[in-house]
């Protein structure tokens, strides 16, 4: 199946950019960022950025913005069969424009990478054509939120994702 990803979540205060790499069979269902209900992106954004998990998709997205946080995929369009990362068809992925995302968000100070496939896909098919425009910007990955990821614990991953609010208050002074 063909699939395409969402615009991304962000306003030009944004100094932290969360990349995914592709959204899930339930999420483009849904048309939201990580509406699997095991996913554990959400439940994080809670623990992480005071975000209630519980909330309106809609207002969960400008809390995201509030904080300064971007939300997008690494990848515009590719085929999958499924959604797991490891089913994405490498010569279908074409990845979403970073080059002009990052000249209007030029506050992004770090971008961090929900799993390994987005960090993959972006320092091989979007890094390279980048050049200078990645200058000062801290590139992180952290543990996939999928629940497919069950190879590390909960109380890790979770530690591991606190570094958002580390970021933010670093970047802009905001206190989480």
């Amino acid at each position: 199946m063909h699939i395409h990803s969402f615009p991304p979540i962000a306003d030009q205060r944004a100094s932290v950019l969360i990349l995914g790499s592709m959204p899930g069979k339930v999420s483009l269902r849904e048309a939201q960022y990580y509406a699997h209900p095991r996913n554990l992106f959400w439940h994080f954004m809670e623990e992480v950025l005071g975000i209630s998990r519980e909330a309106p998709y809609s207002v969960r997205c400008g809390m995201l913005i509030e904080c300064r946080v971007a939300l997008w995929d690494a990848l515009k369009t590719c085929t999958r069969a499924s959604s797991l990362d490891s089913d994405i068809d490498d010569a279908t992925m074409v990845p979403n424009d970073f080059a002009s995302f990052l000249r209007v968000h030029s506050q992004i100070q770090t971008i961090c990478f929900n799993g390994a496939k987005s960090e993959s896909v972006f320092r091989k098919r979007v890094a390279p054509s980048l050049g200078r425009a990645l200058d000062g910007i801290e590139l992180q990955r952290l543990p996939s939120t999928s629940p497919a990821n069950a190879s590390v614990p909960l109380d890790v991953k979770l530690e591991q994702w606190r570094a958002i609010a580390t970021w933010v208050q670093r970047d802009t002074g905001l206190q989480y």
